[in-house]
């Protein structure tokens, strides 16, 4: 069990962060409740955001021919992450599954919006950056908010931006900052898939603690 399940105890929330995995084979298919969707999304809508500019939109994908045309896409450029791997993690590779685009029969596409707010946002000025990280705060809330409610979420990486935007309509200067695979699952796996396929091993905390500067003891 790992550090945060076991301090389920101390509150839910702890034992919801533990029990949070990004899903690729475990979704049934079955559509999911929309009272329940809704109450995901109102967990999203209501992250914090700089300047309280809420930069974000969530896009609702469920029409088979483009969740078909994404998934063809993301097989795509996985195969070519994969040309590109020495032989050994090419092999791992193959073993992971990447998406359940079509598995899950919805996409939920996060988008940012710089303009969203007017042209001075407050607490945007020196950091730019704090826009599209407002919007990941919102893919964390419905993540939890998912996890919480029994539902799987699995976020796409392998894609090529314009083309996602092209898919779902989204144009400049909007981005779509993320494809989440939104659905019923069977169950939630005890260990992560890349753990699982050894892919890497998690990090300790205290090797990612520090103290007054980077590298302090």
């Amino acid at each position: 069990m790992d550090s945060v399940r076991a301090l389920a105890a101390h509150h839910p929330v702890y034992d919801v962060i533990g029990r949070r995995r990004d899903v690729r084979t475990e979704f049934t298919g079955r559509p999911v409740d929309e009272a329940v969707l809704w109450r995901v999304l109102a967990a999203a809508h209501a992250a914090p955001s700089v300047g309280l500019s809420q930069p974000w939109d969530f896009v609702l994908v469920r029409e088979p021919a483009t969740l078909e045309a994404f998934a063809a896409h993301v097989a795509e450029e996985a195969r070519a992450f994969a040309v590109e791997l020495p032989t050994e993690r090419r092999e791992r590779f193959r073993g992971i599954t990447v998406e359940g685009i079509r598995e899950s029969g919805l996409g939920v596409v996060v988008t940012y919006d710089p303009t969203r707010g007017g042209p001075r946002v407050l607490g945007r000025r020196t950091v730019q950056e704090t826009g599209p990280w407002s919007a990941v705060l919102a893919v964390q809330n419905l993540w939890l908010a998912a996890t919480a409610e029994g539902l799987g979420v699995g976020w796409v990486s392998f894609y090529r931006e314009p083309v996602l935007a092209d898919l779902v309509g989204v144009r400049d200067p909007v981005r779509p900052l993320a494809w989440l695979c939104v659905g019923e699952v069977e169950g939630l796996a005890e260990v992560p898939d890349l753990e699982r396929h050894r892919w890497r091993a998690r990090r300790p905390l205290r090797d990612a603690v520090h103290h007054e500067r980077l590298g302090g003891q």
